[in-house]
Parts: structure tokens; sequence; C-alpha cells
């Protein structure tokens, strides 16, 4: 393994541990106003919705989004599972296309399950609840298997990293 390459690896892990030990604050910080406020506006098109501060109140309704909400840790898995992979020179592309995909599909998710709290949709808890515990892994391993397949990624994240470090200690 070159310096070159033992140097890319130490970066891309060293970033990893940076973001996550202030508890993923850089992604709340960047993603929440760019969530919250496109959902604001979806609502404001189907119904006459007021916003302060992360609180969008429609009727007497009032549609908290809370961190969950903005799902930063999806955001982080995401970034895991691109500076994890060696060798990717494509690699920003690949970012803001998955960070793009999820914010999109949030900012949907959000829409459709505060429509349907509003609404008076029945299955509200059960439908809310599934998409929390499962949807956003859902959401990332459909975004993280669409980029392998677009930009045909041939190594596995941290398993590749280990193989080249261990092969290379070999030798």
């Amino acid at each position: 393994m070159e310096n070159k390459d033992v140097s890319s690896l130490f970066i891309r892990y060293l970033i990893l541990i940076l973001v996550s030990v202030p508890n993923l604050w850089i992604f709340y910080f960047i993603f929440t106003p760019i969530t919250i406020y496109p959902v604001y506006l979806l609502f404001n098109l189907f119904f006459d919705a007021t916003l302060s501060g992360n609180i969008i109140a429609i009727g007497g309704f009032s549609i908290e989004l809370v961190d969950a909400c903005i799902a930063g840790s999806a955001y982080y898995l995401l970034l895991i599972l691109n500076l994890s992979t060696p060798k990717m020179k494509k690699r920003m592309k690949i970012l803001l296309l998955s960070f793009t995909a999820l914010l999109i599909i949030n900012i949907l998710r959000i829409f459709l399950l505060g429509s349907a709290f509003v609404s008076g949709y029945l299955w509200f808890d059960v439908t809310h609840k599934l998409l929390w515990y499962f949807g956003s892994i859902i959401f990332v391993i459909g975004i993280w298997f669409t980029e392998v397949k677009l930009f045909k990624i041939k190594e596995i994240p941290v398993y590749s990293d280990i193989k080249n470090l261990y092969s290379n200690l070999k030798k």
C-alpha cells in the first residue's frame, strides 16, 4: 500500500470520527433548515400552514420536526458507506447524489405522513412508527445499492480497507 493510500485511508476515517464526535450536529445544522422549509412550502400548497421554528401548524394540529425527522443518522450512515469505500474517484458526486436523494425522500415522507396525520388517517401511528424504525434504513440501503450500480462501485465498505491493509502488511 502506497503512502498516498494510507494517508487517504487515515483522512477518510478521521473525517468519520470527527463528524460523529459532536453528536452529528453538522448534519442537523445543514439539513434541518433545508428539510423544514420545503416541507412547510409543500404543506402551504395544500393547507393553510404556519411555521414557527421547527413546528408547522395546520388548523388545530401541530407537527414538530424533531431531530429524528431530519434523519441526521441516516445522512451519517450514507457518509460512512461512502468514506469507508476505497478508491472512489467520483466520491463528491456520489455524496451529493446520495444526500440529495435522501433529502428529497425525507421531505416527501414528512409531508405525506403529516398530511395523513392532519387528514385523520386511521393507520397514522403504525405507519409513522414503521417508517421511523425501518424506513430510513430501507431508504439508505436503497440509495447505496443504487449508487453501487450507477457508479459501478466494486469495493465493500470497511472490508475492502481492512483487506488492503492486511495484504500490504503481509508483503
